[in-house]
């Protein structure tokens, strides 16, 4: 079971008013975001995202879009092994990925397929992962804010939040 998949994104957290004009990375979201497969990191991701995002709901759903492009072939790749028989006491048949956002209007975009004029833009680029959510192979749960443990890639963070992200992380 592909679990949990934690995602985040800051947004437009690295602006400096002072070198806006000149460096427009800055305003640029960053996403974060972890992969683990029975409790298991697999893939880890900290960048800025390629385009400037109009809110925050816009840049944390630029970071769950991205991180279901790492996710759904690794599910791919566990059916197509569970199918073919290379299915173990480690491996669970029923390949599902679970993922946790702790902003509302990101969650409401993707489990709501419904277009609005402020998201229509995102449409075509970012909503590839909707027939996985329709068909309950992802479901996305929330997440309260200092829960969210792919935080620990986007922001600064004090350093019992830092350890008991790292824990849940890593195990460490």
């Amino acid at each position: 079971m592909c679990t949990p998949q934690l995602w985040h994104a800051s947004f437009s957290g690295d602006w400096k008013p002072e070198v806006a004009g000149i460096d427009a990375s800055t305003a640029k979201s960053r996403s974060g975001y972890i992969v683990s497969l029975q409790g298991c990191p697999l893939i880890w991701h900290s960048k800025l995202q390629t385009q400037v995002t109009l809110s925050t709901t816009e840049a944390e759903y630029v970071a769950l879009s991205q991180s279901l492009r790492d996710t759904i072939p690794i599910m791919n790749l566990m059916q197509e092994l569970h199918d073919k028989g290379f299915t173990g006491a480690s491996l669970i048949p029923t390949i599902h990925c679970k993922a946790f956002e702790d902003n509302s209007g990101a969650l409401e975009l993707a489990k709501t397929p419904k277009m609005r004029p402020r998201t229509k833009h995102i449409n075509l680029v970012y909503h590839h992962f909707r027939s996985f959510v329709r068909d309950s192979k992802i479901t996305i749960h929330h997440v309260g804010t200092l829960e969210q443990t792919a935080d620990i890639f986007t922001k600064p963070l004090d350093q019992n939040l830092f350890l008991k992200h790292r824990r849940l992380m890593m195990g460490w």
